[in-house]
């Protein structure tokens, strides 16, 4: 056995491709090797922003010679048949065997392929993976064809054993493997050989490397962490910055610096986010107050001032970038005490949301009609909901956003309480577009609940209204997302909304906007929508104002709005899609999922979620899931004696007609599930419920055991087909059991 040591040395490695790189030369150097007949006991890939390097143990040292069959033509085939196959196996016809087959004989030909010394093979393997690296740009340098991401030096290549360490003989564009390495570009930049992996590691920390990304990182942290802790303060966390900042830097030295007082009086996150953007700066917080008051930023070598130039520098450049936020959010301010947040966010009137769906004022106007709507269903005041969805996106238009869009929302809030608005509405500003990723919070208070909703509620609706749906894995208005975060704010508060009037109501109001002005059907779509907040979804709006309408306006209102049931039933239908996705992830089922779907207010997602988690923990008990099969069973007996008889087995059965003890036992339990179940489900207690319909198990168990269903006396057939029935009945009053597999 031996061990194999690569190291690719370059220049500067962005920080941003490192992972992928060395993920990428682990995979393509090891499945050559095994491809070519090396296996191997284990391999670790690294990088720093000048090398990738890999480390392979246990490989052999040759391949394993093989000998391969292979079958070919018959012995009466034509000569030419034979010429080609030999040709093809590089033998001659003295090696060929012949073998007896039930098509008569054939040449089998027996191939050896020697096994070759792993020098050669790894020699073959890394040009291949160095002249097909995958790198998400590369270039080209000098008269070479190669191309590396940036100019490629030196190749370490080696194979070591107990007896030493040979290098592995490859030249790649003039570039000849070796076994030196080179140390840190400033602090150690001589070459130096290397004997082994275990060598490697430690001249390369003697030469102020560390090869490990995560041990810098580990680095930083203990430091930046240590240094805060010292002076009573805390680094802010920021697990991307940190990894990041470690693919920068070899030999990490953590500098503390101060921020200017002008700048402190900024919100924290306008510090933080200036200075992770532009510098790469850890922020550092005083937890007593909030503010973030110092900086950490990453050296990568060690002064003889200890860092004290290096610090004055960046100190001086941070200055100058934190003026510049300095002076965006006090022109913001200016303008929100000249008109409030209805000043900041007046230039939306021209900025466009979609060219279908009109500018970003246009879609505030929408979401604070419907925030104002939907604010009594989740316990919010309505007035206080449309003020916040009316001011929610003002922040759009401040120059600090359009510096930073990544602050939009959080300065909304800030700009908000400057403007003198209550904590729900800049709450509200910060929280409507929460939750944007799985791992997000979602909003608890009612006013930013109210906000976030509609918001969701209003984009998809209008995506929809205008056919611009996700298709495949294209979905550029991340409606995926908005569906995915409407649920999680309905389920996580426990939000009880019927989204068909809701949907209805935002897709009719979209079908306005879209209608011509002047178009004398204007009038009649608004009367509907208006029905709709009183009948509930587009159907009985449309019936209830029906009488007052005459031929010519039902047909255009039809015209105009007819597709919008279809559209509806649509996007609920691509919500209920992404609530099964929500539910996987809870380890619930598909068919336990659909089960549920199949009932009656399958628009209440919340309704929806508590009835299939209730399913589910019902179905993992031994007693659920063997009343699954009791159900089947009754189940499709009635099927086919329906359809035997052409009747439908659905009336009450009769105890008097029961025969058996087994039988009037099954009466008895179907009258206690009865009066457990219909309390239970009026209630909406789910759980109640399902132990109840799970309770029949054994009854039924028995009942199957011990009675003939079809008995040759046709009162007593029915009879018991009609307790069947009931059965059914029984257990569908609480899901559709017959979507449940297995």
């Amino acid at each position: 056995m031996a061990d194999l040591l690569i190291e690719l040395y370059s220049e500067e490695i962005p920080a941003r491709m490192q992972k992928r790189a060395s993920e990428d030369l682990k995979k393509r150097v090891t499945d050559g090797l095994v491809e070519a007949g090396l296996t191997y006991a284990s391999a670790g890939a690294f990088a720093t922003p000048r090398r990738l390097a890999l480390s392979v143990d246990g490989l052999l040292t040759e391949s394993v010679t093989t000998v391969e069959e292979r079958k070919g033509p018959r012995v009466d085939a034509p000569e030419k048949a034979l010429e080609g196959f030999l040709r093809g196996a590089g033998v001659s016809k003295e090696s060929l065997e012949i073998r007896d087959e039930k098509k008569g004989q054939v040449y089998v030909a027996k191939i050896t392929k020697p096994g070759r010394p792993a020098a050669e093979i790894v020699a073959e393997v890394l040009e291949a993976t160095i002249r097909n690296f995958p790198w998400p740009k590369s270039m080209r340098w000098g008269n070479g064809s190669l191309k590396w991401v940036r100019p490629l030096h030196s190749i370490l290549c080696i194979l070591s054993d107990e007896g030493g360490a040979e290098v592995v003989p490859l030249e790649i564009d003039g570039i000849t493997a070796g076994n030196t390495a080179w140390g840190h570009r400033f602090m150690a930049p001589e070459s130096f050989s290397v004997a082994s992996f275990d060598d490697y590691v430690a001249k390369l920390s003697r030469h102020f490397v560390i090869l490990d990304a995560q041990a810098r990182s580990e680095t930083i942290w203990h430091d930046a962490t240590n240094a805060a802790f010292a002076q009573g303060l805390e680094v802010v966390e920021d697990r991307g910055l940190l990894a990041e900042v470690a693919g920068l830097v070899e030999w990490p030295v953590m500098l503390m610096g101060d921020i200017g007082a002008d700048f402190l009086d900024l919100p924290p996150e306008v510090l933080q986010t200036s200075m992770k953007e532009h510098q790469k700066f850890f922020s550092v917080r005083n937890p007593r107050t909030g503010r973030i008051e110092k900086f950490v930023t990453v050296a990568n070598r060690e002064t003889a001032d200890h860092g004290a130039t290096i610090l004055a520098g960046n100190q001086k450049v941070l200055a100058a970038r934190l003026s510049d936020a300095k002076f965006f959010w006090e022109n913001d301010l200016r303008t929100v005490a000249r008109g409030g947040l209805e000043a900041l966010a007046a230039p939306l009137d021209k900025v466009t949301f979609h060219n279908k769906l009109g500018t970003v004022s246009d879609q505030i106007k929408r979401i604070s009609a419907l925030a104002r709507d939907i604010a009594p269903v989740v316990g919010a005041d309505a007035a206080e909901a449309a003020l916040a969805a009316t001011v929610a996106k003002a922040d759009l238009s401040s120059e600090m956003v359009y510096e930073f869009p990544e602050l939009q929302g959080t300065m909304g809030r800030y700009y908000a309480q400057k403007a003198g608005l209550s904590d729900g509405v800049a709450d509200a500003c910060r929280d409507h577009y929460a939750p944007l990723g799985p791992s997000d919070d979602v909003p608890t208070q009612p006013v930013s609940v109210a906000v976030a909703i509609a918001e969701k509620l209003d984009k998809l609706t209008g995506f929809w209204a205008i056919d611009e749906k996700p298709t495949g894995s294209k979905d550029p208005f991340a409606l995926r997302r908005a569906a995915l975060g409407l649920i999680r704010l309905l389920v996580a508060n426990d939000v009880r909304l019927h989204l068909d009037r809701f949907i209805d109501t935002q897709l009719l109001a979209h079908q306005i906007s879209l209608v011509a002005e002047g178009d004398g059907v204007i009038d009649t779509l608004k009367e509907i929508l208006e029905a709709i907040a009183e009948h509930g979804v587009f159907g009985a709006a449309f019936d209830a104002i029906a009488d007052k309408l005459d031929d010519k306006s039902t047909k255009a209102a039809k015209d105009a709005a007819g597709p919008l049931p279809d559209t509806s039933a649509d996007l609920l239908g691509f919500i209920h899609d992404r609530l099964k996705v929500f539910l996987r992830d809870e380890g619930i089922r598909h068919d336990v999922i659909d089960a549920c779907l199949a009932m009656a207010g399958n628009d209440d997602i919340t309704l929806l979620v508590k009835r299939a988690r209730a399913l589910s923990q019902t179905l993992a008990t031994e007693d659920g899931a063997n009343l699954i099969q009791g159900f089947k069973r009754a189940n499709n007996i009635l099927t086919q004696a329906e359809e035997k008889d052409g009747v439908e087995y659905s009336y009450g059965p009769d105890i008097k007609f029961a025969e058996s003890d087994t039988e009037r036992a099954l009466f008895a339990a179907l009258d206690v599930a009865e009066t457990k179940i219909s309390p239970a489900m009026k209630s909406e207690d789910f759980a109640s419920a399902m132990a109840a319909m799970a309770g029949l198990r054994g009854p039924v168990d028995a009942f199957f055991e011990a009675v003939q269903v079809n008995a040759d006396n046709d009162i007593i057939r029915r009879n018991r087909l009609n307790l069947l029935g009931r059965i059914r009945d029984t257990c569908l009053s609480v899901a559709d059991l017959t979507r449940i597999e297995g």
